[in-house]
């Protein structure tokens, strides 16, 4: 018999995943990174509206198209990090500066509960609650849900951000 920690563990996670593009056709490369995350492994069960915003950071730049998908996974942690790395750099990903222009980004923001703090990964996004451009699709999907460290709900840090220009294109 396995536990529930073995490498065949098969519960479902609740995970939350930002996306975001400035580079090509930004729409496209957002639909190209759903369709590749989608798995056995990894279900996508919702997707917020697609958001323009003003980049962070380096200003000097094309505008964002963002956007939050919600999923359901069997992976551990690792396994998604890796899983959406190697499809940014499938997509042609390169990280040339920091903050800088990209094909599309994809972040680990929530996964269910979990509080983790490893070289490369942190869970929750430890920028999460800075960003307008990440908690406006969050809040679409999941206004109520609360950040596991703080206890802040997503509709809570959202009105601290109002500052940053957000505009949703779709619905």
């Amino acid at each position: 018999m396995f536990s529930k920690q073995s490498c065949f563990d098969t519960t479902l996670k609740t995970v939350y995943i930002a996306l975001g593009s400035n580079l090509g056709d930004r729409v496209a490369n957002l639909l190209q990174a759903r369709e590749r995350m989608q798995s056995s492994n990894l279900r996508l069960t919702r997707a917020s509206s697609v958001y323009e915003t003003e980049p962070r950071g380096l200003l000097d730049q094309p505008w964002f198209l963002n956007q939050v998908i919600e999923a359901e996974t069997t992976l551990f942690p690792r396994q998604l990090l890796a899983r959406l790395l190697k499809i940014e750099q499938e997509m042609g990903r390169q990280r040339l500066l920091p903050n800088g222009p990209r094909v599309i980004d994809l972040d680990i923001l929530l996964f269910g509960n979990m509080v983790m703090h490893l070289p490369g990964l942190e869970v929750p996004h430890p920028r999460m609650a800075e960003r307008r451009f990440v908690l406006e699709p969050l809040a679409e999907l999941a206004p109520a849900i609360r950040h596991p460290r703080t206890g802040r709900s997503v509709r809570e840090m959202l009105t601290e951000v109002t500052d940053q220009p957000v505009r949703r294109l779709t619905s």
